[in-house]
């Protein structure tokens, strides 16, 4: 075992349960804390000889640590893009057997923005209340309320021309 061997294993022994704590800071799971924090002690051993200053080994190692906890990060947000860019392509070529009606309201909402689309189907196809709603889609219950509100106005106006002559619910007609 070469010096720097022991030096490294003096330097593993302070400083990786701090690692590990700021592993769980950045991710809230231990076991993802600990993956960093071995990586960031993998990396920092790999460039041990190449530091210049082992005194400050603790905060490249941290530095090492964020960079790989901001990586897999990127690398999440890439992944759950192309995984919704699937789906959309999925969507598109799913054709619902509406008639009439039932199709005219699938149009509309397909136009809806996802979060206003997402809280009407849950809150009125569902009939889920607006707690579980927000629940659900991890937003207070407030946010759901003004999704919710928005979505339908939309709708409203959107299907207003289609259907002037039908009461809206609260027994209103539709603005002329």
């Amino acid at each position: 075992m070469a010096a720097d061997d022991g030096e490294f294993l003096d330097f593993f022994a302070d400083q990786y349960w701090p690692l590990r704590r700021v592993g769980f800071l950045l991710t809230g799971d231990w076991h993802q804390a600990d993956e960093l924090a071995q990586d960031a002690m993998a990396r920092t051993y790999a460039a041990w000889g190449r530091l210049r200053r082992t005194d400050r080994a603790g905060a490249y190692a941290r530095r090492v640590l964020i960079n790989r906890y901001r990586s897999l990060m990127r690398r999440a947000r890439v992944e759950t893009w192309h995984r919704l860019a699937s789906r959309r392509e999925e969507q598109e070529a799913y054709e619902p057997d509406f008639s009439g009606d039932g199709q005219l309201l699938w149009a509309e909402l397909q136009r809806l923005p996802a979060r206003q689309r997402s809280a009407v189907v849950l809150r009125f196809y569902l009939d889920l209340p607006e707690a579980e709603v927000a629940r659900l889609l991890g937003v207070p219950q407030g946010t759901v309320k003004s999704w919710t509100h928005r979505g339908l106005a939309r709708l409203r106006t959107r299907l207003s021309a289609q259907y002037s002559d039908d009461a809206l619910p609260r027994g209103r007609k539709a603005p002329q």
